[in-house]
């Protein structure tokens, strides 16, 4: 009985995930995904240039691999990087920049999901970071069950550096892993922790000194639940991620409604414009230059 409400709460928060990307803008996949077959860990890399940064079709791409790993009876997911500097870069700042209202509450609803599918994702999760990792690059790896780290790379939540105050539910996720006062003065300062320093404070969990050898401990990592029941282990963890999710899935409406207002108001609009005025010009001084 106990089995089986359990169950049935568990379903109830699972994400809508049921998306395939549609993506024309280019033939390469925005996700690569294999998995070994003496191991059975699959490997989720990110693979859209320059900077994986966050847009619909590379969520959905996420999203659609994430639900793949959990049907095909892999026995963990290790996230990482086809970049070799950059994890994730975050969200696309082209997504947010005077945009179109419809497909504005989809990518915020995608986003939320993106982080729902990978927070309460079945298998043992591991994140190999590669790369630089801040804002959403972050989200998504605290959102795993392990970090590796490669050296003098950066990662953290820096949104209040751009004027922007990260969700509720993505500084729950910041807080499932940092202590509550250190995360925040983090969150409140905007920092972005290197190597080092994230692994001082217990950010992530091992430094690795190439992409190799980063996969082979988040490999270690999943190898060391061979002794527990899978649907038990499971359980267990949704159990215990289940307070931070049910105060974002209680409430999704009003964390759109949020986004909208903020997203669309002239400080944020105005901060967008003049970085993308900057990028217009130090791109026509290197091309004047040449």
């Amino acid at each position: 009985m106990l089995r089986s409400k359990i169950l049935n709460r568990i379903r109830l928060l699972k994400p809508v995930i049921d998306r395939r990307c549609m993506s024309s803008a280019s033939k390469t996949p925005l996700t690569l995904l294999e998995v070994d077959d003496k191991s059975g860990i699959a490997t989720l890399s990110l693979n859209r240039p320059p900077v994986n940064s966050l847009n619909i079709d590379l969520m959905n791409s996420i999203i659609e691999s994430i639900t793949e790993i959990e049907g095909n009876k892999s026995r963990g997911l290790i996230l990482t990087s086809a970049n070799d500097r950059v994890f994730c870069a975050g969200l696309d700042l082209n997504e947010l920049h005077k945009p179109n209202q419809e497909r504005l509450k989809e990518f915020w609803a995608v986003f939320q999901d993106v982080w729902l599918a990978l927070h309460l994702c079945s298998v043992p999760t591991a994140a190999a970071i590669n790369g630089h990792a801040p804002a959403g690059g972050c989200l998504l790896a605290t959102a795993c069950e392990y970090r590796v780290m490669l050296p003098q790379m950066t990662i953290g939540l820096n949104e209040t550096q751009f004027g922007y105050m990260a969700p509720k539910w993505v500084m729950l996720s910041y807080l499932s892993v940092l202590p509550r006062r250190l995360a925040e003065r983090a969150l409140t300062q905007g920092k972005l922790f290197t190597t080092a320093e994230a692994l001082d404070v217990g950010l992530v969990d091992e430094i690795a000194a190439s992409k190799e050898e980063a996969l082979a401990k988040c490999s270690t990592f999943i190898d060391s639940f061979s002794k527990a029941n899978p649907l038990a282990r499971s359980l267990t963890k949704k159990q215990i991620r289940e307070p931070d999710v049910q105060k974002l899935i209680a409430d999704r409406a009003g964390d759109l409604k949020e986004c909208l207002e903020y997203i669309n108001s002239p400080l944020l609009q105005d901060g967008l414009g003049a970085y993308f005025e900057a990028l217009k010009q130090k791109s026509r001084s290197k091309a004047g230059k040449s």
